[in-house]
């Protein structure tokens, strides 16, 4: 009997309680990308809806946004856009602030990444409040880029990153949700 992706991917889903700090219940998805099956099933769902379109840009945020920006780029024939931290790539960088639960943190890609009109797909591991994923975008369309999704394994819908996106007409993909978190 097939599994279903719902089940395949909550099972592959480690949930750490009180870290980083007491009371969060951290999803980790190591665990999924350590398990070979429930990884490309992961990819296999993100990749769907896009394949046989063209994307000329897969975005990942760091870091588990490179792992499955990376392969999701590899199965589009697409280019991969690392978005970072502040001060870790090596050549010309555009750079802007975003607004996390605890302060201010800047992200920057570099200069020569995209180009105006590119259509382009951000990936990450989970979507929380939205704010690094709303960085993102912000920093994307600074470039000119066209978002065509934002896709992410989680979503933890209490914390209404998905509402924040779509405000900036930026459709959202998710595979799965944990409520309350």
């Amino acid at each position: 009997m097939q599994t279903s992706l719902q089940d395949t991917l909550l099972a592959a889903i480690r949930t750490i309680p009180d870290y980083p700090k007491p009371g969060i219940r951290f999803r980790d998805i190591t665990t999924l990308l350590g398990d070979a099956r429930a990884f490309r099933r992961a990819v296999d769902e993100l990749v769907h809806p896009y394949a046989g379109s063209k994307i000329d840009k897969i975005a990942g945020i760091e870091a588990r946004g490179f792992i499955l920006g990376g392969a999701i780029a590899h199965q589009l024939s697409s280019g991969f856009v690392p978005i970072r931290k502040k001060g870790k790539l090596p050549h010309e960088t555009v750079r802007v602030a975003y607004s996390l639960e605890y302060g201010i943190d800047e992200m920057e890609m570099h200069k020569d990444a995209v180009a105006a009109g590119h259509k382009v797909i951000l990936v990450d591991d989970l979507i929380a409040t939205g704010g690094t994923a709303e960085g993102a975008v912000r920093l994307l369309r600074q470039m000119g880029a066209e978002i065509v999704a934002a896709c992410f394994v989680i979503d933890l819908p209490d914390l209404g990153g998905r509402a924040r996106l779509e405000a900036l007409d930026v459709p959202v993909r998710t595979l799965v949700s944990f409520a309350g978190d």
